[in-house]
């Protein structure tokens, strides 16, 4: 009976399709439960994310919203000074006397007697070439000399008693003149072969040896006087006004990097130069210690009339464009330090510092270090205050090289 009921369980649908029916619900629950506690994990990341993600776009939203320091920045304050203009060029030293000593006539080197480098005299004998021939060729000149007087004085003697005609007379004249024209070339071709130094001053490096042949203008050996200088530089046309005979002029040389050497303009040339419009200036100056030497490179600085109260403010203050210099004008804004582009015009400059001639006033406060991140309305922080301070930019003469 049994057997019987449960094959008849199993061949029955009705009986097992409840059965089915329960077991895929039981099924589906399961299923639905694990996917419910993955979209919660899901949503449990997604919020975590977006909480921290909003989290940082609040923190940066409130750095953002506070407004940075004020930056910092060193000043300092326009003064007035004594200020000497000067007028500022290049030029060469050239000697006032100086010349490659060489011979007039040919000749074999017989002596030297100078050494390279050596301080002569004016007159003094540098080279003798030889000149026996010569001498020889004097005495027997001489000697025509001689016959030609004795001859002359007899004629004369004849003509007084009428032994001689006065044509005989006067050919014996002549030929004593000649005689004696022959004798003092001969004497001056034997000079010229005693070389001998023009001026006084030093002589350069020897060009020649004993016993060699000099030709006519072989040069010897150079001779320059050292104790006055000259200096030849240019300036531009614009400043010929400013420019008179007499007016001080200042060089600097690579060999004396720490000393200034102190002249006078003597020539100004009456025209220009038609290709740069230059004028040519040539200025003088006392060598005695012989520092300076010819073919040396100078910087020129000519010397103006001084000028009382000048303004003028360090290098680097100042912003120098095409378009124009300008500096950072410090003022006060409801208690607070702004500063503000002030367009300027410059002059001449020196050392670290440059004249105002335009944009500004004696004790204006500006800006000396960190123009580079300010803009205009910002307010600064200024550091070394008291050094800042009006005082510290009284008036002083501005001191020279």
């Amino acid at each position: 009976m049994a057997a019987i009921r449960s094959d008849s369980i199993r061949a029955n649908p009705a009986v097992l399709a409840p059965i089915h029916l329960s077991r895929r619900q039981g099924y589906r629950a399961q299923m639905f439960a694990r996917l419910s506690l993955v979209l919660l994990a899901l949503a449990a990341i997604i919020g975590g994310l977006a909480f921290l993600k909003y989290t940082q776009i609040q923190k940066e939203m409130a750095m953002y919203s506070t407004s940075p320091p004020p930056p910092t920045v060193s000043a300092t304050r326009v003064v007035a000074k004594t200020w000497e203009p000067t007028l500022s060029a290049v030029g060469t030293v050239s000697a006032v006397q100086g010349v490659d000593v060489s011979n007039e006539v040919a000749g074999q080197v017989a002596s030297i007697h100078f050494s390279s480098g050596a301080e002569v005299e004016q007159g003094e004998l540098l080279v003798q070439l030889d000149d026996q021939v010569d001498r020889a060729d004097l005495e027997g000149l001489v000697a025509a000399e001689r016959l030609a007087e004795i001859k002359l004085k007899r004629n004369r003697t004849l003509l007084r008693d009428r032994a001689v005609a006065q044509g005989d007379v006067d050919e014996t004249t002549a030929q004593l003149d000649q005689a004696r024209a022959l004798v003092k070339a001969k004497q001056a071709t034997i000079d010229k072969k005693q070389i001998r130094a023009p001026f006084a001053g030093q002589l350069g490096i020897r060009q020649v040896d004993l016993g060699q042949y000099l030709a006519e203008g072989a040069a010897i050996v150079t001779l320059v006087s050292l104790d006055v200088v000259y200096v030849d530089y240019a300036l531009p046309e614009r400043d010929l006004s400013q420019l008179q005979l007499g007016q001080g002029v200042r060089i600097r040389v690579a060999a004396h990097p720490d000393r200034t050497f102190d002249g006078r303009i003597e020539a100004i040339s009456p025209s220009l130069d038609k290709r740069t419009r230059n004028l040519s200036i040539r200025a003088r100056f006392d060598n005695p210690e012989h520092l300076l030497r010819p073919g040396m490179f100078a910087r020129t600085t000519t010397v103006l009339p001084v000028e009382e109260r000048t303004l003028v403010i360090p290098r680097q203050a100042v912003t120098f464009n095409t378009y124009g210099d300008s500096v950072f004008l410090i003022q006060e804004v409801e208690g607070k330090p702004k500063v503000q582009r002030r367009q300027i015009r410059t002059g001449a400059a020196r050392d670290d510092e440059v004249v105002i001639l335009q944009g500004l006033a004696e004790g204006d406060r500006i800006v000396l270090a960190g123009q580079v991140k300010l803009t205009n309305g910002q307010e600064i922080q200024i550091k070394d205050e008291d050094a800042d301070k009006p005082e510290a930019a009284e008036p002083q003469t501005q001191q020279q090289p």
